[in-house]
């Protein structure tokens, strides 16, 4: 489906929807972009930032939820983004509906492949941070480094896996990304 589409052709969410089963994609401005399935380390962090998160809200009777892909979030109030970030904590009860999230996460942590860099590092990190998006992590599993921008304040700080690495929208609570031996991407 997405190889058919031409350049100039604008997408939308329907034809997010209308995708075969099992090919999953993203859409930005309008433009389908392809989701390479992830691989182990891959989940292995995605599953560490919901543990961990998801432990830290519950053991402090939060507000908020986090949601790791897949997980729609519907970035505007149009049909033309759609994205599938790999953790999404969101507090605001109103923009959790049966479909996913309705506007932007308070958080969100994306983990870099070769094949999503690009979008990460630029296309999702413009379009995170003019929807609204409080913070947004940048975790490399390659270089164990993790990019973290908090838009409100309008800082950026590098981390190496192995620091700690504090949450901006969670006071005194931070992570440590345990650094590992296998560099495979």
């Amino acid at each position: 489906m997405i190889d058919t589409l031409r350049k100039e052709d604008i997408c939308t969410i329907d034809d997010i929807y209308a995708l075969p089963d099992g090919e999953r994609a993203e859409l930005i401005d309008g433009k389908l972009y392809a989701m390479a399935p992830p691989n182990t380390k891959h989940q292995r962090l995605v599953h560490f930032f919901d543990r961990e998160i998801g432990n830290y809200i519950q053991h402090n009777h939060g507000e908020c939820e986090v949601f790791p892909a897949p997980f729609s979030v519907f970035l505007n109030e149009n049909d033309k983004n759609y994205v599938e970030p790999d953790i999404s904590v969101i507090c605001d009860k109103n923009k959790i509906t049966d479909r996913g999230c309705n506007g932007a996460p308070d958080w969100v942590i994306e983990i870099v492949s070769k094949s999503s860099k690009y979008m990460d590092y630029y296309t999702k990190l413009f379009k995170y941070r003019t929807a609204g998006v409080k913070e947004y992590w940048i975790v490399d599993p390659v270089k164990d480094l993790v990019m973290v921008y908090r838009f409100e304040k309008e800082t950026i700080e590098q981390y190496s896996f192995g620091e700690d690495m504090p949450v901006g929208i969670y006071e005194g609570f931070s992570l440590k990304v345990e650094p590992d031996t296998e560099q495979t991407e």
